[in-house]
């Protein structure tokens, strides 16, 4: 399956109004983002474990990145409330599962094996440090390389300066509205700008999202993977 594979292209999705799809496992369902490959593929998505649903054990051949937007994930290494980021590096296994039920950002396949941190944030507790400008407040969570993944907390009215994306750009709007001249992203939107683009983003009403950037190649082998 190709799903907004093609990482040189903008994305843009209201991720609230996507249909839950099946996974192979009963009580996991999941809205795909973006998608390369089958059932073992490069991909985001937004994953909903109901209560009491497990999923079998499996290896991370890619890496897999994880932020919790609802509920409880566990598996046989603890319990992972709402606000926590995970990253589980090439290589590692597990058996998820949530009691309470869950729901989580999930990234696939997208890791550098030579990144081998293995990451538990409780973002609830971690700090925030001042951003570039006035309003903004980021808590960095991994850095990698060119790849950067934080959180970025936006002060209403708060504006930032046009800037480049080398490595490409994704975001998925946790609460409140970003803009930038393309568009206003309320709660849930989920945006990919590709590498070389340039934006000019701000937020009226104030926002938070979750962002990474640096991480996407300029094109993908014929197996997924990046080139």
């Amino acid at each position: 399956m190709d799903l907004h594979a093609d990482l040189s292209q903008r994305a843009l999705l209201d991720t609230n109004t996507l249909a839950w799809m099946p996974s192979p496992m009963a009580g996991v369902e999941r809205r795909m983002l973006d998608r390369r490959g089958g059932e073992v593929a490069r991909a985001t998505s937004i994953v909903r474990y109901a209560p009491g649903s497990r999923f079998e054990r499996h290896v991370h051949g890619g890496g897999e990145e994880i932020l919790v937007l609802e509920g409880t994930f566990s598996d046989e290494q603890g319990h992972y409330p709402v606000g926590t980021y995970l990253r589980n590096p090439v290589g590692s296994s597990h058996a998820p599962f949530s009691e309470q039920g869950c729901t989580i950002l999930v990234k696939l396949q997208q890791m550098h094996p030579a990144d081998q941190e293995l990451l538990v944030i409780d973002t609830h507790r971690s700090s925030w440090v001042p951003g570039l400008v006035d309003g903004l407040e980021v808590m960095p969570l991994h850095a990698f390389g060119s790849e950067h993944v934080a959180l970025v907390r936006w002060a209403p009215g708060t504006r930032f300066q046009p800037h480049a994306h080398p490595g490409g750009e994704e975001i998925l709007v946790l609460d409140g509205v970003f803009q930038d001249e393309l568009g206003s992203y309320p709660t849930g939107s989920w945006l990919r700008n590709p590498p070389g683009s340039v934006h000019r983003p701000w937020s009226e009403a104030g926002c938070t999202i979750w962002v990474k950037t640096g991480h996407l190649p300029a094109s993908l082998g014929p197996d997924g993977s990046q080139a």
